[in-house]
């Protein structure tokens, strides 16, 4: 029997069969199929999702032989890649071009499709998710056809699509916005966890990004601050929060421990009472948490189902050995981040379902009803996705 299992190996599943596509024929045959045989199809990047996107007894497609940069615009100042294409592949074809991302998340493993479709993001005020820079998709629907859409181009296609849940077809390009190659320089600090959420406007309005990792029991978090330099990288590149380099060689991190994962956004200006409970519910009900509270932030932005939808956003993560029941404690966390109007990151743990989402997004409904439009079979709609419809 196939097994298949995501990067922590928490999550696992028994699908008929796993395959590598690395072709538009290739992943239509299998759409078909799939259409034809009522099963259901799951596209899989590098599996780093918390959440069971992917788990299904049907096929779940690996599209990372379909990788590398299609072109670049100068011009338009925009990158296209194959979908399978991993974020830390990005980096270097692009400096190539004197160009780069505009953003990144902290973690560089995922592929471009992967990332787009769960909303991943860095951190920064003036900074939004890798999704909002989509500017043009390339996608096979479940019937075979083969579709380019962005703004002007099946808008609706696009819009819904740009956050996908990977639902909608099968992303074979992406286009994004970028901007000119530049380097970065990194400062790691020990701060009492009081003082930075006192200053924490003045400190994440005054770097292009800033983080901070607090661990339970301490009293100090420990504050990443990150800003464009002019000068040269200093190689070798150095341990976090001590490097300059390009931008590509300085944001991204290693998170070689398996862990669990629950993040919310939360409006801005409730980023401090959120901590505030946060940390009253760990020094109250869960003493034994030992993994820390990651704070950042996102600029708001205008996609239909993103969290840092109209709103600039905080994004609070908890986390949780592998070999720890997460469960209550992340439940215990959830009823606080929703108090405080929090949206679920959608490649990470949440127990809401899809009339608690309804209230949270104004075009959750437009949205379902592109995704069913597309796919009126539903191949692309795991049983989790499919609790997740609302009623």
């Amino acid at each position: 029997m196939t097994q298949w299992s995501n990067w922590s190996g928490k999550i696992t599943s028994s699908p008929r069969r796993i395959v590598q596509v690395a072709t538009t024929e290739a992943i239509r045959a299998e759409l078909i199929l799939a259409s034809q045989s009522d099963y259901v199809v799951r596209t899989l990047g590098t599996g780093h999702s918390h959440y069971r996107l992917i788990p299904t007894s049907g096929v779940i497609l690996d599209t990372r032989p379909l990788s590398g940069l299609v072109s670049v615009d100068k011009r338009e100042m925009t990158a296209t890649f194959r979908g399978g294409t991993k974020i830390h592949a990005c980096g270097r074809p692009l400096y190539d071009h004197g160009l780069a991302l505009i953003n990144q998340g902290d973690i560089d493993n995922q592929t471009i499709a992967g990332a787009i479709a769960t909303g991943t993001h860095g951190t920064g005020t003036n900074l939004g998710s890798i999704t909002s820079c989509v500017t043009a998709l390339k996608i096979i629907l479940v019937d075979g056809s083969e579709v380019e859409c962005n703004a002007s181009r099946e808008p609706d296609l696009f819009q819904a699509a740009r956050l996908s849940l990977g639902a909608i077809g099968i992303v074979t390009e992406v286009t994004v916005r970028v901007r000119e190659a530049y380097r970065l320089e990194e400062k790691k600090t020990l701060t009492p966890l009081d003082d930075v959420m006192e200053n924490i406007d003045y400190l994440t309005s005054n770097s292009r990004h800033f983080e901070y990792f607090w661990y339970p029991g301490h009293t100090e978090a420990i504050c990443k601050a990150t800003n464009e330099t002019e000068k040269l990288p200093i190689y070798p590149i150095g341990e976090e929060g001590n490097r300059r380099g390009w931008n590509f060689e300085v944001l991204s991190n290693q998170r070689l421990t398996p862990h669990t994962e629950m993040e919310y956004a939360i409006p801005s200006h409730h980023g401090p009472s959120c901590i505030h409970a946060l940390k009253d519910l760990i020094k109250q009900k869960h003493k034994d948490v030992k993994w820390p509270v990651e704070y950042r932030t996102v600029k708001a932005d205008d996609l239909w189902i993103s969290p840092a939808r109209n709103r600039n956003t905080v994004t609070i993560s908890i986390h949780q050995a592998v070999d720890k029941d997460e469960e209550k404690y992340y439940r215990d966390a959830e009823e606080i981040f929703r108090s405080f109007e929090g949206r679920p990151h959608w490649g990470k743990v949440h127990y809401l379902s899809g009339n608690d989402l309804e209230g949270d997004y104004d075009r959750w409904q437009d949205w379902w009803e592109i995704r069913d439009l597309v796919d009126p079979k539903q191949v692309l709609v795991n049983e989790q996705l499919n609790a997740l419809r609302p009623e």
